[in-house]
């Protein structure tokens, strides 16, 4: 057990010392902008009663890696499966990068393989929520230090 914060996680899992599942990664990038506990204690103090969104990753599986589609993309089905019974598989023969330049809204999680993951969001988040960081893990571009 090792205590890190958001940032030195993410660097470690860039160095692939550690692995985080793409929801965890998704969420210390939220994390990641806030420098201090004070500033996340008071923004989750001051958004409590705003309410919160059940969401359902939607998995797309491209012919070189699989983006994870969250409610806001353009992608994102209208009904998702939130109990795993309809059994949808979505697919497609089209590399990540023609995904990327066919679309312009975006709310996702790119994976080209296990340690090489980014989030791509230019939706607004509900409920006075805050949208992660884009944060591609083959680079470092944040400031957090929680």
């Amino acid at each position: 057990l090792q205590w890190s914060s958001p940032p030195e996680a993410i660097e470690r899992f860039k160095s692939q010392e550690i692995w985080i599942a793409p929801p965890q990664f998704y969420e210390l990038c939220r994390l990641c902008n806030f420098s201090s506990l004070s500033e996340l204690h008071k923004f989750s103090s001051d958004r409590a009663l705003e309410g919160c969104e059940r969401w359902m990753p939607v998995m797309l599986n491209a012919s070189d890696g699989s983006i994870q589609l969250l409610p806001g993309d353009e992608l994102y089905p209208e009904d998702p499966d939130y109990t795993g019974e309809k059994k949808i598989n979505m697919s497609t023969d089209k590399k990540i990068e023609d995904l990327m330049k066919e679309g312009s809204v975006f709310h996702r999680i790119v994976m080209k393989n296990i340690y090489n993951f980014a989030i791509y969001v230019n939706v607004q988040a509900k409920y006075k929520h805050m949208n992660p960081l884009m944060i591609n893990s083959d680079c470092s571009d944040y400031s957090s230090r929680l």
